[in-house]
């Protein structure tokens, strides 16, 4: 009887693990959370809690860092997990496929920069900030998918995550050359050592898990100490893992398959969440919404509501045109007008941008009223767009 019930709950488990709408619900309703602490009488305690030290020694990093820095780059392990798994064999395995979204990200770069150098041009303060509609939240941005995207294939969920992937390096890029107080080559040097000890155990044919992660932990360590984003350890360490053969990957066996179901609900049900109520918890008191016309958050709101949209649009249309890359598949260009729209939510990432281009309070506040407007619009237009071609499809 025992045995049986210890099943029963078993397989409720699984099934309630199974259901990703319930990390994205969790992600919402911890975003929101965030949000409203944030602007309450319990916002003191709250940023206390953020940056409050935690750690031992040298390894003392801020709540918040903890979450940002460690914790999503094992969102971006799932996510470089489930992209190298169709890149070898499934819907990113052509290099048509790939160079889609790349294409994409392109555009959807320099639109936004264009539009807001544009409104901000002969304003040296407000110019430093021209980076700051370029970001694309991958987080949110997948979670708004899902939520008005359902039904859409496969294929248009790794579209826009390869997009935003790619996104992420441009922003990451743009960061380390225009906005870093310095890069740190001797630690940039370890962090390529360990990669190669990565790509080298991959090629022995290493199939244990352990010492990539162990090599993969000492990547992180590196790079976050080198200055660039520590999440992108997470993508590196993705592309070493390996698949193994068909056989395996179809009965479970394969490193990546058994270290991707092993993420998966600690990301949707622990980082996700986590992630949002750190992250979501916007600060507008004190900000005058009717400067929202003012050059810099107009710049920053149109750029990502506008800029992203129709600079991914246009280059995935002229790619496509040109003959250099093929739509994903069962995706058709509604759908994809869709997607566009939402690369639009720049949020946490943008957030970062402005804080290292604004030292200015005032223009900092500009920024916040900025990517708040714009990746709010993006989110809510392009589900809107989303359902609206779902139905008449």
């Amino acid at each position: 009887m025992i045995q049986s019930l210890v099943r029963r709950i078993h397989y409720r488990v699984e099934r309630f693990l199974a259901l990703d709408n319930w990390g994205e619900i969790l992600l919402l309703a911890l975003s929101l959370a965030g949000l409203a602490v944030a602007n309450s009488s319990l916002a003191p305690t709250y940023f206390h809690a953020l940056h409050a030290p935690l750690g031992v020694g040298p390894a003392t990093l801020s709540v918040e860092q903890w979450v940002n820095d460690l914790a999503m780059a094992l969102f971006f392990l799932l996510v470089g997990l489930e992209i190298k798994r169709e890149m070898v064999g499934g819907d990113l395995s052509s290099p048509s496929q790939i160079a889609l979204p790349g294409i994409a990200a392109l555009g959807g770069v320099l639109f936004p920069v264009l539009i807001y150098i544009a409104l901000n041009r002969g304003h040296a303060d407000a110019l430093a900030g021209w980076a700051t509609p370029a970001a694309t939240d991958i987080a949110f941005a997948l979670a708004a998918l899902s939520a008005f995207g359902r039904g859409l294939p496969r294929s248009a969920f790794l579209f826009l995550s390869s997009l935003a992937i790619f996104d992420d390096l441009a922003a990451i890029l743009i960061i380390a050359l225009f906005y870093s107080g310095g890069l740190s080559w001797p630690d940039l040097g370890l962090a390529a050592l360990a990669l190669a000890v990565l790509v080298g155990m991959n090629r022995l044919g290493v199939r244990r898990l352990a010492p990539y992660l162990v090599v993969g932990l000492a990547l992180w360590v590196t790079v976050l100490r080198s200055g660039i984003h520590a999440t992108m350890a997470g993508v590196l360490l993705a592309l070493t893992i390996p698949l193994g053969s068909e056989e395996d990957e179809a009965a479970g066996r394969s490193p990546l398959h058994r270290l991707e179901s092993a993420l998966h609900p600690v990301v949707y049900f622990g980082v996700l969440p986590l992630f949002g109520f750190a992250n979501a918890g916007v600060s507008f008191q004190g900000l005058d919404w009717s400067s929202l016309l003012d050059p810099v958050p107009l710049g920053i709101a149109l750029g990502l509501f506008l800029g992203k949209q129709l600079g991914v649009f246009a280059f995935t249309l002229g790619a496509v045109r040109l003959g250099l890359a093929q739509l994903p598949a069962q995706v058709g260009w509604g759908t994809l007008y869709g997607i566009a729209m939402l690369c639009g939510i720049g949020f946490t990432m943008s957030l970062f941008i402005a804080g290292l281009a604004f030292p200015d309070a005032a223009l900092a506040g500009e920024a916040k009223l900025g990517v708040f407007s714009g990746s709010l619009i993006s989110a809510l237009g392009g589900g809107l767009w989303l359902v609206v071609a779902r139905r008449k499809a």
